[in-house]
C-alpha cells in the first residue's frame, strides 16, 4: 500500500506567551471574529468558551495556567483579559481539587468548564469524577445536576514525553453518568464545546492534541446561529455520529484524533480503485448506534479505527455493538486497528504505535473481497 505520513505538533511549536505584559492585552483581547474565518481547532475552542461566557454569566473556566498564560495549548487564549480573572483563572495543580471544587460550584448554579490540561494529569481527580461527578444526578434522583465540562486534551501525534500523551477515553465511557466527546473538525470543535456547555449534566470533553493547529474554514454566524435565542435550530451534536465520507466498498469508523487517518486511508484507496465510507463518531457516550449501524449495513463491511489500545477498549465496545446489530449485513467479520496492548511509548516511537493509512488499508484488505 502507498505510504502516507501524518503530520505531527511537536511540544516545541506550542506558542509561547508574549513576553510583554504591556503587550498582552491588545494581543489577547482583539475585536470579536465574525463571518466566515480560516481558523485552528484550537481557536475555535477559544469561541466556543468565549460565546458561552458572553451568552451565560454563571459559565466560568478555571484550571492550571489557563488565565494569564491561556493554557499550554493556548485554549483558552484572551478569555481572562475579556472577562476577568472571576470568570476565567488559574488553580493549584491539584487536579482532585479542580474537579472537586467544580463539582460544587456545578451543584450550586453555576456552569464550570475546567481545563485537566494533559490527558495523563487527569488520573489524580479520577476518583472525583467517578464518585462524585458522574453519580450524583443518580444518588439525588434527579434532583441535583453537575452542569460541568471536563475539557482533555488527549491522544498522541505530538511527540509528548511520558504523562503527556495517553489514549483515556475507555475510563469515562465505561462511566455510566458521564457524556463524553470528541470532535475531529474545526466546525465541531466550535459546536461540540457549546453543545457540551450547554448540557445539564457533566460531559467529558476530549480534545485531539495532535489537531489543534490544524485550520479549516468556518462560517462563524451560521455556527453562533444555532445558540442564539431560546430554540435550536439544529440539533445537539451529543449523541449523534456523521458520515464523513460517503462510500460503497466498506465503512471505516474512527472518532477524534484517528478521523483524519482515516480520510486520508479513504483517498488513498480512492487512487486505487477502492470506495470506502468514513463515520466520524464524535459522541462515545451516548452512542449512536442508528447512524453507525446504517453506515455499516450499507457497504456490508467495516473497520474500526482508534489510538488507544484495542484490549476493552472503545473500539472493542464499537465492533461488538456493530456485530450485534448488523450480523446479517456483514459479509466479513469487523476488524479493528488501534494502537498497542503496551503503555504509550517514547515520542520516537509512536509513530510505530498510532494508526496509520498503512495498517488501515491492509486491513481493509483482509475483509475477505471476493476475487
Amino acid at each position: 500500500m502507498t505510504t502516507v505520513s501524518q503530520a505531527s505538533v511537536s511540544e516545541t511549536s506550542v506558542p509561547q506567551a508574549p513576553a510583554r505584559a504591556a503587550d498582552a492585552g491588545a494581543a489577547r483581547n482583539p475585536a470579536p471574529l465574525s463571518g466566515v474565518q480560516t481558523l485552528t481547532f484550537a481557536k475555535a475552542l477559544t469561541l466556543a468558551m468565549a460565546d458561552a461566557m458572553e451568552a451565560d454569566s454563571t459559565v466560568l473556566v478555571f484550571g492550571e495556567d489557563v488565565g494569564t498564560l491561556g493554557g499550554v495549548f493556548r485554549v483558552t487564549d484572551g478569555l481572562t483579559a475579556r472577562f476577568g480573572t472571576s470568570r476565567c483563572f488559574d488553580t493549584p495543580l491539584a487536579e482532585s481539587g479542580i474537579v472537586g471544587m467544580a463539582t460544587g460550584m456545578a451543584m450550586g448554579g453555576m456552569k464550570p468548564v475546567v481545563e485537566m490540561q494533559f490527558d495523563a494529569f487527569a488520573y489524580p481527580a479520577f476518583e472525583q469524577v467517578v464518585s462524585h461527578v458522574a453519580k450524583m444526578g443518580n444518588r439525588t434522583k434527579g434532583a441535583v445536576r453537575l452542569p460541568m465540562v471536563i475539557r482533555i486534551p488527549y491522544a498522541g501525534g505530538i511527540g509528548g514525553v511520558e504523562h503527556h500523551c495517553d489514549s483515556s477515553e475507555a475510563y469515562y465511557a465505561h462511566t455510566p453518568g458521564l457524556t463524553v466527546l470528541t470532535p475531529s473538525t474545526v466546525a465541531d470543535a466550535y459546536t461540540m464545546l457549546r453543545d457540551a456547555i450547554d448540557s445539564p449534566d457533566p460531559v467529558v470533553f476530549l480534545e485531539p492534541k495532535k489537531l489543534y493547529f490544524s485550520k479549516a474554514e468556518v462560517d462563524l454566524d451560521a455556527l453562533r446561529s444555532r445558540y442564539m435565542g431560546s430554540g435550536r435550530t439544529a440539533p445537539s451534536s451529543i449523541g449523534t455520529a456523521v458520515v464523513a465520507r460517503e462510500g460503497t466498498d466498506a465503512t471505516l469508523i474512527a472518532y477524534g484524533p484517528s478521523v483524519p487517518t482515516a480520510l486520508a486511508a479513504a483517498e488513498t484507496a480512492a487512487a486505487e480503485g477502492r470506495s470506502l465510507q468514513v463515520v466520524d463518531v464524535r459522541s462515545l457516550v451516548p452512542f449512536d448506534d442508528e447512524t453507525v449501524c446504517a453506515a455499516v449495513r450499507s457497504t456490508g463491511r467495516a473497520v474500526v479505527i482508534a489510538e488507544a489500545p484495542g484490549f476493552a477498549s472503545v473500539a472493542a465496545e464499537i465492533a461488538a455493538r456493530v456485530s450485534e446489530r448488523c450480523f446479517h449485513s456483514l459479509a466479513a467479520p469487523v476488524l479493528r486497528v488501534t494502537g498497542f496492548d503496551v503503555p504509550y511509548p517514547a515520542p520516537k516511537l509512536e509513530h510505530h504505535f498510532l494508526p496509520s493509512v498503512d495498517r488501515i488499508l491492509d486491513a481493509v484488505d483482509d475483509l475477505q473481497w471476493e476475487d
